[in-house]
């Protein structure tokens, strides 16, 4: 799938919201229900965003180049 860098940074950045305070073992499962209910995020494979997510540093990080980017300290510009 393709997608703007923009669109891929804010499917990851989203997708990291959504699992921040789970457990460990809670979220592969939230992660592919809000996947699947989240419209622009379809346009991202799901394996490309749990790609990112694994390396994701702890901390207050964001995704930032889209899909050859890497995780920048601080949040966001656009959440």
């Amino acid at each position: 799938m393709s997608a703007p860098d923009a669109l891929f940074d804010l499917a990851v950045n989203r997708a990291a919201n959504t699992l921040r305070g789970l457990p460990p073992s809670g979220q592969a499962a939230a992660l592919a229900a809000w996947h699947a209910r989240t419209r622009f995020a379809r346009r991202i494979a799901l394996a490309e965003v749990e790609r990112c997510l694994a390396s994701k540093p702890p901390g207050e990080w964001h995704w930032s180049g889209g899909p050859g980017g890497g995780w920048r300290v601080g949040k966001a510009a656009f959440p």
